[in-house]
């Protein structure tokens, strides 16, 4: 059977958004993320990238580049409702589908053609989004992930386009190597210094070249030039969750102890979100007290994997939950409703400062383990253990390393 893979995205989503709440910001360069010159661009409209703004840059520098431009705060939550949205529409109507980000799909059309006509079917699921939400979309429809995707980035803004099975590496011979999705700009410069320009030079490379100039990444550009590299799809689940609990050996009201252990717990979940490129919508605490009573207090974030959003939130559920009068036996945090996506939802609240500790902090996590560096608050919370990444494969209960 012909494989249909189906890649959505919506046409700059935060921006699309602005402008559906205020009609005035239509056609006009537009900024979206930290206000202060120390902010970031979480989002750019079309109307600004030929003067050089892209997302993640600096906003003072996106302000220089573009001093036209309108510059927004921007709102999560109402991000996250539009998405929430889009999900819903696409899970009502297709049977197996990734969420890959908050505005990025994935939906496995095979075997619709026998019935309906995969192209048909996309097309209607499109208008069903536009009509519904208002949001511009795009997507593209080929026998695999890889092609589907860039072929969005060929029909944007606002359009869709088909790569009948066959063509895909005649689609993708003319195209820039940048258009290859895992190629970085450390990637596509080792590439510039070879030649390399276009993916028909690539294709035109012998395979042991591209891995002897790249290492195991070289084989899998090398495939995705050729239009053959299928990664799976992975359908989406909403009650995904990861969660970590300490049973503490003598019952405790000790709040300097209870406070750093949240802190800990919290701060090392939001580490393994970042780590799995994940973003999670909702937060819970729970409470064992000395006569085994059980208690847990839940509340709903935009999706966020950062410390200063979560380990707050954290924190003020333990507030509110604890009744101090009751010693406590055990305390554990939880977060699910987690979907694939990386940190640009969280850009708005950020400074380039704070963005690099968090890389900086995650890059000594991940070469030396996840407790060889902590906040200071969550010093002393010494039983969290050494997790492993959660996302390969089903995610586990994360359990305390030991009782103390």
């Amino acid at each position: 059977m012909q494989n249909n893979i189906l890649h959505l995205d919506l046409d700059t989503f935060f921006v699309s958004c602005e402008r559906l709440i205020d009609s005035r910001l239509q056609n006009r360069p537009l900024l979206v993320g930290g206000t202060g010159d120390r902010g970031v661009v979480a989002a750019c409209s079309y109307e600004t990238r030929g003067f050089g703004v892209h997302s993640g840059m600096s906003m003072k520098v996106a302000r220089r580049l573009c001093p036209e431009a309108t510059v927004i705060r921007g709102d999560a939550s109402i991000y996250t409702k539009y998405s929430h949205l889009v999900t819903e529409i696409i899970k009502e109507k297709s049977p197996v589908f990734e969420k890959a980000s908050v505005d990025e799909f994935y939906v496995d059309l095979s075997g619709m053609d026998k019935f309906y006509g995969c192209y048909k079917y996309a097309s209607e699921l499109r208008q069903s989004i536009i009509k519904n939400t208002g949001l511009p979309i795009s997507f593209g429809l080929s026998a695999n992930k890889i092609v589907s995707k860039v072929a969005t980035g060929e029909a944007k803004p606002n359009n869709q386009l088909q790569i009948d099975s066959g063509f895909e590496k005649d689609f993708l011979a003319p195209l820039s190597i940048r258009k290859i999705p895992s190629v970085g700009e450390k990637t596509y410069q080792v590439l510039r210094g070879l030649g390399v320009d276009k993916i028909s030079v690539i294709q035109q490379m012998p395979l042991e070249m591209m891995i002897s100039a790249l290492g195991a990444n070289g084989r899998t550009i090398w495939k995705r030039a050729h239009g053959i590299d299928n990664p799976p799809l992975v359908p989406f689940y909403e009650r995904k969750s990861l969660s970590t609990e300490r049973t503490f050996g003598k019952d405790t009201i000790d709040m300097v102890k209870l406070r750093t252990t949240i802190f800990a717990m919290a701060e090392n979940l939001a580490f393994q979100l970042r780590k799995g490129n994940k973003l999670a919508g909702t937060l819970s605490v729970k409470i064992r007290y000395s006569d085994f009573n059980t208690y847990t207090k839940q509340v709903k974030i935009t999706y966020s994997s950062a410390d200063h959003v979560i380990i707050p939130k954290v924190l003020e559920l333990f507030e509110k939950l604890y009744q101090r009068r009751l010693l406590i036996r055990l305390v554990g945090v939880k977060i699910s409703d987690i979907v694939t996506g990386n940190y640009q939802i969280n850009l708005f609240d950020d400074t380039e400062e704070m963005l690099n500790l968090y890389n900086a902090m995650d890059a000594i996590r991940n070469r030396y383990g996840d407790l060889s560096i902590m906040r200071a608050s969550a010093m002393g919370a010494k039983t969290i253990g050494r997790f492993n990444n959660p996302f390969n494969g089903e995610p586990p209960v994360l359990l305390a390393h030991r009782n103390q």
